[in-house]
């Protein structure tokens, strides 16, 4: 077996809390939890899982469709929007 090394980061409270929560309900330790995720990424060559912008989900294009749609039919109620100065 290897030598063990100690990793350290930097993370919120409540974050922590939750995933050390998740992970005991797994029957897993916070330790373990990232030891897997570490041998994981190894194993994938990166990140084990996909890294997406909620922005471009498919719910969030459909509606920027519909609303430009809207806009170049005329039919969009647009509000204005008021420029506060310093």
């Amino acid at each position: 077996m290897s030598e063990k090394v100690l990793v350290s980061f930097k993370t919120n409270k409540q974050d922590k809390e939750r995933a050390t929560d998740t992970f005991n309900s797994l029957g897993l330790n916070l330790s373990t939890a990232i030891n897997i995720f570490l041998k994981r990424s190894i194993t994938e060559g990166g990140l084990p899982f996909e890294v997406k912008d909620p922005f471009y989900s498919e719910a969030n294009m459909k509606e920027l469709r519909k609303r430009a749609m809207e806009l170049e039919n005329g039919t969009a109620e647009v509000e204005k929007h008021e420029i506060e100065s310093e």
